[in-house]
């Protein structure tokens, strides 16, 4: 299974760094028993491993040679690639920069690496061969993209960025067959490239007969793309770290606790 992972992002809001934004230090790992800094992207590497990925796929931008640098070929069990996106475009340009990678019969999933969320497994609640998204309850949805449910909890709609929307949920990651990968971006070329998020050409894949489901297994999220998020996400990390070892043990990437983060909820975005 792939794991796309954009990262070809200016990082406008949380600037200026001397390095790509997803290489920001939020909390840290055991490196051999040694403790250091974690790169926020690492956790997202992290779930989606858990989650089946053995291939990760980073879309950067041809001046993030720094997070070739980092993760080289690979981290823990999965291999690493990396594809590279001329221009910003948004987000379905981004992940369909993969599509030569991809075959039909391969599962998908995609992620955003300047997140941080809990529970650490949760991918692996999303099935298999179908559109499905991690839902994650947020107290402002009109900063995400809100998942609009049916009953069965199949996907309605989603409301990208909109006022007063109509669900606390909003998707944190998503992972569909490479069949289904492939419908998304021929109706994304379809419709000139016109989508710069995937909420939009998600809606317009649902009123051709698509299908997508919800899965409201996210119990905390954080966007770090912020200094108000950053100082969020090292709440969030402190929290689940009292919660795993109240001795005082830290949470990081590549050792995880066994238990989850329930009950965390920090999920402000400015």
């Amino acid at each position: 299974m792939w794991g796309i992972i954009p990262a070809a992002g200016m990082g406008s809001r949380i600037q200026p760094l001397a390095f790509s934004k997803e290489l920001l230090p939020v909390g840290s790992r055991l490196d051999r028993g040694i403790e250091r800094p974690c790169a926020v992207s690492e956790y997202l590497v992290e779930r989606m491993i858990h989650g089946g990925a053995t291939k990760i796929c980073f879309v950067i931008s041809p001046g993030k040679s720094d997070i070739m640098e980092y993760y080289g070929a690979g981290y823990g069990d999965a291999w690493a690639t990396y594809v590279v996106q001329p221009e910003a475009n948004g987000l379905c340009d981004a992940i369909f920069r993969a599509a030569p990678l991809i075959a039909l019969e391969e599962d998908v999933l995609v992620g955003l690496p300047d997140t941080v969320w809990f529970p650490e497994r949760a991918l692996a609640e999303l099935p298999p061969s179908e559109l499905s998204f991690l839902l994650f309850p947020v107290e402002h949805p009109e900063l995400f993209d809100a998942v609009v449910l049916e009953e069965n909890g199949t996907v309605r709609e989603i409301q990208v960025k909109e006022k007063n929307a109509a669900s606390y949920w909003i998707w944190g990651a998503f992972k569909m067959s490479g069949q289904i990968f492939e419908e998304l971006r021929h109706l994304w070329l379809l419709r000139k490239g016109e989508d710069e998020y995937f909420g939009t050409l998600v809606n317009a894949y649902l009123a051709g007969g698509g299908k997508a489901i919800g899965v409201k297994a996210g119990h905390s999220y954080v966007d770090v793309g912020t200094l108000h998020g950053y100082r969020s996400a090292i709440g969030l990390l402190t929290q689940a770290a009292e919660l795993d070892d109240p001795a005082g043990a830290r949470v990081g990437l590549g050792w995880p606790s066994g238990r989850s983060a329930q009950g965390l909820h920090d999920a402000n975005r400015e």
